[in-house]
């Protein structure tokens, strides 16, 4: 037993330079990362380079690189922060309402609120990165596509479940609907830029919620009901 002791302390001795110095590149990549999605949601992600990031951030060109790897590398795993950052303020605690009508607003709601709070400088960082390369193939347009499918999913799955617990007008199409207020959304996020304003905030959430009063009063008719 001693032995086996005297074994694990000399592994865990071994390790734990090992293991600062994980820590420390985790640390590292977190700053890098966090400067890049503002950045990005600016100037777009064809605005980032390892030089630039090295220079802001006082860090060495090298050390990045050993991070990243190539400009694309640093581009793709900003999209991946940028949707962490997305999922805890946008996602997370609206799936903590239950089903229905309610889960459907809030995540809308939780939507309005990050773009317009200027979570990412330039608003929606994904709105601004979609925009850049819609039109360009490549692994960086698949990333930006494949989080945009899973927004549009998460939507249209939210209206299922409203359907199915009595909220929303079952014969509603729920990709339809779907994608009419993620438009609206989206259509706020670029005018309140190019405005200056928050008004087209405003605007989207009386739209959302003119739509959704249509198809929720819809489900209650007295017409269905019989």
């Amino acid at each position: 037993m001693s032995e086996h002791l005297a074994d694990t302390t000399s592994d865990d001795a071994a390790r734990e330079p090992s293991d600062g110095r994980v820590r420390r590149g985790d640390r590292t990549r977190r700053v890098v990362l966090r400067k890049a999605v503002d950045v990005a949601s600016v100037e777009g992600l064809e605005g980032l380079s390892i030089g630039r990031l090295a220079t802001e951030l006082s860090m060495s060109k090298s050390g990045l690189i050993s991070h990243f790897g190539s400009k694309e590398g640093l581009q793709l795993a900003t999209i991946r922060a940028a949707r962490a950052i997305f999922v805890a303020t946008v996602i997370d605690g609206a799936l903590e309402t239950p089903p229905g009508l309610a889960r459907l607003r809030a995540l809308l709601d939780a939507w309005l609120d990050y773009s317009s709070d200027r979570r990412f400088p330039g608003g929606c960082f994904f709105s601004r990165a979609c925009h850049e390369y819609a039109a360009r193939p490549g692994a960086v347009r698949d990333a930006l596509a494949a989080t945009d499918d899973e927004w549009l999913a998460l939507i249209t799955r939210s209206v299922a479940e409203a359907q199915e617990v009595g909220d929303i007008d079952p014969d509603v199409d729920a990709g339809s609907l779907a994608f009419e207020l993620v438009a609206y959304l989206d259509s706020a996020n670029l005018r309140s830029l190019l405005m200056g304003s928050n008004e087209p905030y405003d605007q989207a959430r009386h739209a959302v919620g003119d739509r959704l009063a249509a198809v929720s009063e819809a489900s209650r008719s007295p017409t269905r009901s019989r």
